[in-house]
């Protein structure tokens, strides 16, 4: 049912209003009721002015029978009769000419009220004037003023109808957040006679939940609220999706004083469905009112971060108003007159379509799903550049980590230096590179990881293996700004314009001799994020960048022009060696998953001064699906990211 729009009055305006009236109402009985005595032009205007000031002092005002009224009172009533509109006075402006008829002047005056949600409320209403005795004209007061339909005792009132919220929806143009069933848990606590023993037993069943399914349950502040409730009361415990609940049915329903109400929500396909990117709808919180009065009422469903955060207005459509009159019983009850003054339908709002691939997604969010470190993993097609996947594990809170992190990219960007190196004939995958254990520049020492040495072997060896010593011995072949060109012919660094926030990466350039050394091998400067990396990835087995895509509608307005096309012999040698890191290297977990090749490339990060903490990376694709998986302080990439890797695409193939 539609509900009055709460008005919060600005106190600045009441108690002016309330000072106007004071002072009116001293100053009443000598009060002469002069308008001036240039016409009713002048009468009106001041009029105007003062009902929109609410100071009418100046203004003079009789009965329709000729008994004169204080400017006092009929600012009261401007007041009373205004109700919930009151806080906003009117825009109020002359149209046309003035009629005059002996002693009676009729002025039409176009009155414009602003609503709730941006409507306006339009309408020309008459003005009746007379001449007095002694020539100056007054004002006829009488409620029909501020509306025709308006009478003594009644006050504007609003009704508001909430617009049908719209979905965000998948690339196949279905909703992925939609109404889904919900169970209502709760309890009566004139019923429980053992309250620690209810909730040790709900407790027990809430913890059998599958995380997929339900966070971690509170039950905390339980007993106090029980405890504080009226012994009938219905106490909310926990809002389970219907499949949580019904996976501990069997444990919960016959417990003393339970209680269960089924009603839908608008939830994604699960709970951590693309959490992070999409955002939550919810109620109208306590901060939202507060900074969008005229926006929110109590109730509303207002999208928070994400997507839903971000096309909140969109969504959301535009909320219906009714104007309409009421008026105070006898008795004190404020009840509706009948009278509609104005109405304003609700307008429903625009659905807003993604590429997000329901299949891709779910895999992503199993991969992600053991993990207690924030970690993300992004999955694009290749042949357009769709995002089909951003997930974020437990551990990032809502921080979409997947578009936003800003960390370095480790031996994953091993693939841009070779890439560079590559473009520049400076190496083929069969030159032999040596690498050794260590290699000392400008004092300082880069290693490989766990100490390893292969000796004097072909480069296509040493990037399947993630030497560091050899790509460090290369790195000055790459120049002072190398390394950023080959970059950005992978679209990094870019201005992207994908309809959210994302990080498109920052590529060390002109530093010392041990910064580009360092840079060759993902550290340094360097700072990408995981769709930055994934992107990179997709350009090469496609050939030439293409700025990843998230939204269909509304698209964004300026997207990053499409890059040139790759050197065809360089990303030749470079796909040969991403299999290689896979067949035989460092990405060896992923040498079995079904279907099509994989290609890859390991990454292990050191984040700051010691090398003992490192963040884990996998960059890869298989088929048209490229991706990039990151794991905050996971260690090395082989150990952690690639079999993170590997339960992606083997989830994927199993959809």
């Amino acid at each position: 049912m539609p509900v009055s729009y709460p008005v919060h009055p600005r106190r600045h305006t009441r108690h002016r209003a309330l000072a106007a009236l004071a002072a009116v109402l001293v100053t009443a009985g000598a009060l002469t009721g002069c308008s001036g005595d240039d016409g009713p032009e002048t009468a009106v205007e001041t009029f105007l002015g003062g009902w929109r000031s609410g100071d009418l002092q100046a203004v003079g005002f009789i009965q329709p029978t000729g008994g004169r009224v204080p400017a006092g009172e009929v600012t009261k009533q401007l007041q009373a009769l205004a109700g919930e509109l009151a806080a906003n006075p009117p825009e109020l402006t002359r149209t046309g000419e003035i009629s005059t008829k002996g002693d009676v002047a009729t002025a039409r005056v176009k009155v414009s009220w602003a609503l709730p949600g941006g409507a306006r409320w339009t309408y020309e209403n008459p003005v009746r004037l007379k001449r007095g005795g002694d020539d100056h004209w007054q004002v006829i007061w009488e409620p029909a003023v501020v509306h025709e339909k308006l009478e003594d005792g009644d006050r504007i009132a609003l009704r508001r109808e909430p617009a049908q919220r719209a979905g965000v929806l998948d690339g196949a143009g279905q909703p992925i957040v939609a109404p889904r069933p919900v169970v209502r848990v709760q309890v009566v606590p004139g019923e429980i006679d053992d309250v620690p023993g209810l909730i040790r037993k709900l407790d027990t069943a809430f913890k059998a939940i599958r995380p997929a399914l339900s966070p971690p349950v509170d039950l905390g502040d339980l007993p106090k609220r029980l405890k504080e409730a009226k012994p009938d009361a219905r106490v909310d415990v926990v809002t389970l999706r219907d499949e949580a609940y019904r996976q501990i049915k069997p444990r919960i329903y016959e417990l003393p004083g339970t209680r269960f109400e089924s009603e839908q929500l608008l939830l994604a396909p699960t709970r951590e469905f693309a959490r992070a990117l999409l955002g939550s709808v919810d109620q109208a919180t306590a901060d939202d009112l507060q900074a969008h009065p005229e926006r929110y009422a109590r109730g509303d469903l207002v999208g928070h971060g994400g997507l839903q955060g971000r096309y909140d207005e969109r969504l959301r459509g535009v909320t219906g108003v009714t104007v309409i009159t009421e008026r105070t019983t006898p008795e004190g009850k404020v009840e509706p007159t009948g009278t509609e003054l104005f109405r304003n339908d609700p307008k429903p709002g625009q659905p807003v379509k993604t590429t997000i691939d329901v299949a891709t997604q779910n895999a992503a969010d199993a991969a992600l799903r053991g993990q207690t470190r924030r970690s993300a993993l992004v999955a694009l097609r290749i042949s357009d550049g769709a995002v089909l996947a951003a997930a974020n594990g437990p551990g990032a809170a809502g921080e979409n980590l997947a578009f936003t992190a800003q960390v370095p990219p480790g031996s994953t960007f091993k693939v841009v230096s070779a890439l560079g190196l590559l473009d520049r004939g400076a190496v083929t995958p069969q030159t032999t590179v040596n690498c050794p254990k260590t290699s000392t520049v400008e004092g300082r020492s880069f290693k490989n990881s766990d100490n390893f040495e292969l000796g004097a072997v072909p480069f296509a060896t040493d990037f399947a293996k993630s030497c560091n010593t050899a790509f460090v011995a290369l790195a000055p072949k790459l120049g002072p700004d190398g390394l950023a060109q080959a970059g950005r012919t992978l679209g990094l660094e870019a201005a992207w314009d994908l309809g959210a926030d994302a990080f498109t990466g920052k590529v060390s350039a002109n530093g010392s001799a041990t910064e580009q050394a360092a840079a060759a091998i993902g550290q340094g400067t360097t700072l990408v994020s995981p769709l930055a990396m994934a992107s990179a990835t997709a350009a090469v087995a496609r050939g030439k960048f293409e700025q990843p895509k998230l939204l269909l509608d509304p698209a964004p307005a300026k997207p990053a022009p499409a890059g040139e096309a790759l050197k065809p012999e360089s990303v030749s040698a470079l796909k040969s060696m991403m299999r290689g890191v896979v067949t035989s290297g460092s990405g060896s977990a992923l040498a079995d998953v079904p279907g099509e090749p994989v290609h890859g490339k390991t990454g292990t990060a050191e984040y700051d001064n010691n090398p003992a903490n490192t963040h884990a990376w996998f960059v890869g694709w298989q088929g048209d699906v490229a991706f990039a998986v990151f794991v905050e302080q996971g260690g090395a990439g082989s150990k952690v990211a690639a079999p993170i890797a590997e339960k992606f695409l083997r989830g994927l193939a199993a959809s």
